[in-house]
């Protein structure tokens, strides 16, 4: 009971994260399979559908807006400010990581923090840099993916089918990827604006509920 009440938050999200996409899987082999039927063509299985290039490239199609929402949120709220937003930093408040030399020594800090300038300024900006990755590698597999579909489609109509590379500047390819990313950037911006003037309690994404609207963070 102590390992679900520590580690709740993760394992409901994971949970709603493995509902949504075994629904996403299931919901896509239907019309998969009823496109296939359309068009005479043979019906994949569900394993099959599991790695085909449709099913691949919409799943990380998704992950490559949330992971670029995630890294540039975590990098954006270090470099500026909203004043009175849950989600920002305090402008008047000290600077909370300087003199990392000095922080190192303190009891709990993390040993890499000790390992010299390099280490530090690397994990420094850890989170950034990995979520940056994620976003990434989710991109190359959406862009690789989708291009294995353009392909397949060009075939389908007896045209010549887009080479990985020029796919790269498809305007199908960047118009899937900004339809996404749009939503991403106006839904953080709305939650930081939102967070100056109401409040949901007992949230850490969220100011107190007594608090001022024009206290900024936590």
């Amino acid at each position: 009971m102590r390992f679900l009440k520590n580690n709740g938050l993760t394992l409901v999200l994971l949970l709603l994260f493995a509902g949504s996409i075994f629904g996403q899987w299931l919901a896509g082999w239907h019309v998969a399979m009823d496109d296939a039927r359309r068009h005479g063509q043979p019906i994949l299985s569900l394993l099959a559908y599991t790695a085909s290039p449709e099913f691949l490239s919409s799943v990380f199609e998704n992950w490559e807006s949330e992971f670029l929402q995630m890294a540039t949120y975590v990098v954006l709220t270090a470099c500026f400010i909203q004043r009175g937003s849950a989600e920002s930093k305090d402008p008047d408040a000290p600077t909370r990581d300087a003199e990392l030399v000095t922080q190192a020594g303190k009891p709990g800090a993390p040993a890499i923090l000790r390992w010299g300038p390099l280490w530090r300024a690397l994990y420094a900006r850890s989170l950034g840099i990995v979520l940056a990755s994620l976003f990434l590698m989710s991109f190359v597999i959406h862009w690789t993916q989708s291009a294995r579909v353009a392909a397949q489609d060009a075939i389908e109509h007896g045209e010549a089918a887009p080479t990985l590379w020029s796919y790269l500047g498809d305007a199908q390819l960047w118009f899937e990827s900004f339809q996404n990313w749009q939503s991403e950037f106006l839904s953080t911006a709305v939650l930081v604006v939102l967070s100056i003037f109401l409040r949901q309690r007992e949230s850490p994404e969220s100011k107190a509920v007594a608090a001022p609207h024009s206290q900024t963070g936590e």
